[in-house]
């Protein structure tokens, strides 16, 4: 009873100090100082990236990363429009536009293929450049793009995806596979009869990119034969598991076990937890048959799954164990899926988990050589509405006397959607009547459809480490992959560093040269003043 006083109490003091520091207009003064003296002592970083994580939070508009930022600062205490996330802090930032080569608004496949491999290309395709045609096979053939993996590799550095979605999903396929539809998940996605030869997504996973070091997500299902149990719910999924009879988690192992590799194959958080990176080249990790729990629901018991954040670790830890490298994609993934659902709570809390997942990345990399990214694919319609008080709690109904209703006198909530299932068809409903802030609850959307949609405006990109100034206005959103190619000399832009040295501490060339200009400069000083 004591212990809930007290926290009462530091609420009340903490939420007082917020009130009376921005009332002061001092405080303003002294923040925008602060902020230009930051800015006026900017240095640009010219080096190489040796490492690149890019984090893709899916349909991470600029409306869902301000209601996050709210989100996050009034979970610690604070009115939360003053809050800033972590990677908000990152020196570079510019917009990204996201229609693709077919659609003014359009989906994760054709905007993953953007920003992973340097073209903009049509609605559905993934990794495929625009001649291709969405569901014909055979106009994949010649028309497949080299993507980060495939420069990575070529270069001889280590790659890996990390995903709350399936693996075999639009956005991290595009990092490994080609597909003339993001649909073709697995064999049982395939047309019957289809000719060209295509295979599926978690085929191609398995048999052509099996040098990714790591993999996590979901999508198990694509990975196990029609007749397969899934270890976690001890039955098989007739209506998804693999008609070609494969347990592609057994092949991936078995080609592992072949070559005297140290690699891991888990699908619960106990096992994941159990894997000492120090001793493990390689990391399958499959955690649900379908996508993975939304981060408010997660199981965080053995026989649950591990966070973004925890993935997100273990995969820095067990890829930069390669001197030359790595590129990494981190997916938020389930942004998107609760946008979709017209649900912002879990949306807004996979946008925390993805900050968590870039926190991790700042403590375990070095500003020196690894280029970090964060954006989003696209944006959703979905809004922040009203004129709600300083600190009003972002899930609830807008507060203001005088602006705390609509025309016909009912009160409606600050977040709110373009569209999508929770259209009440007319029948406005007095939301002072419901827990708004309950993670079931749908924010109402204006139009119906059966899912809410994606929106078309621009979305932020956020840059830190070697030459992310590069990120610096209004960008095509293919023009992410040529940074990322610029930076890390891979793929047309492999011959930019042939004669720079590695920003390496621990390079020896480096120390050798540095101490032999050290010696001349010094021995110049003493002739010249003794």
């Amino acid at each position: 009873m004591m212990a809930r006083f007290l926290w009462r109490v530091y609420l009340v003091m903490t939420t007082f100090t917020i009130h009376k520091a921005v009332s002061d207009p001092a405080h303003w003064k002294q923040l925008a100082e602060k902020e230009l003296n930051k800015a006026l002592n900017r240095k640009l970083n010219t080096n190489k990236a040796r490492n690149v994580i890019l984090f893709i939070g899916d349909g991470m508009g600029m409306s869902t990363v301000t209601a996050a930022r709210i989100l996050r600062g009034q979970t610690q205490g604070a009115t939360g429009e003053e809050t800033v996330l972590e990677f908000e802090k990152f020196p570079n930032v510019g917009l990204s536009k996201t229609y693709s080569n077919d659609r003014q608004t359009t989906d994760s496949a054709s905007t993953a293929t953007a920003m992973m491999c340097g073209q903009k290309t049509n609605y559905h395709l993934v990794g495929l450049n625009d001649q291709a045609i969405a569901e014909n096979c055979t106009s994949a053939h010649g028309n497949e793009i080299p993507c980060a993996f495939d420069w990575f590799r070529m270069d001889g550095r280590s790659v890996g995806i990390v995903t709350t979605a399936k693996i075999t999903h639009a956005t991290p396929a595009c990092a490994y596979a080609k597909s003339a539809t993001r649909n073709w998940e697995g064999d049982v996605d395939m047309p019957a009869g289809m000719t060209g030869g295509c295979k599926d997504i978690a085929h191609q996973l398995i048999y052509n990119n099996s040098y990714a070091k790591v993999i996590l997500g979901g999508g198990r299902q694509f990975f196990l034969g029609r007749n397969d149990s899934d270890p976690e719910r001890n039955l098989t999924n007739t209506h998804k598991q693999r008609l070609d009879g494969l347990d592609l988690t057994q092949v991936w192992q078995d080609e592992k076990d072949g070559d005297n590799m140290s690699a891991k194959y888990v699908w619960n958080k106990a096992q994941f937890d159990a894997i000492n990176p120090d001793n493990t080249d390689y990391i399958l990790g499959l955690f649900e048959p379908d996508h993975m729990q939304f981060e408010l629901d997660r199981d965080h018991g053995p026989e649950g799954e591990p966070s973004l954040a925890e993935m997100t670790r273990k995969a820095i830890q067990v890829l930069q164990k390669d001197q030359n490298g790595f590129f990494l994609m981190v997916e938020g993934a389930r942004i998107d899926h609760a946008h979709h659902d017209n649900n912002a709570k879990r949306s807004l809390h996979e946008v925390l988990a993805l900050e968590d997942a870039v926190k991790v990345a700042t403590e375990l990399t070095s500003e020196s050589d690894t280029l970090l990214l964060v954006t989003a694919d696209h944006s959703h319609v979905f809004n922040i509405a009203g004129y709600p008080k300083r600190g009003n709690d972002i899930f609830g109904v807008v507060d203001n006397v005088g602006d705390s209703v609509a025309d016909d006198g009912i009160p409606f909530t600050t977040l709110l959607y373009g569209n999508g299932i929770s259209y009440d068809w007319g029948n406005r409903t007095n939301v002072s009547a419901v827990d708004t802030t309950d993670k079931e609850y749908l924010q109402v959307a204006a139009a119906p459809r059966s899912s809410e949609t994606h929106a078309g405006e621009d979305v932020g990109i956020y840059a830190s480490g070697p030459m992310s100034h590069l990120i610096h206005g209004v960008h095509e959103q293919h023009y992410i992959a040529h940074v990322i190619s610029y930076a890390a000399c891979v793929g047309e832009n492999k011959q930019r560093c042939e004669y720079q040295p590695e920003p390496n501490a621990a390079n020896p060339v480096y120390h050798f040269i540095t101490y032999l200009c050290v010696m001349c400069v010094s021995q110049y000083l003493i002739r010249l003043y003794v």
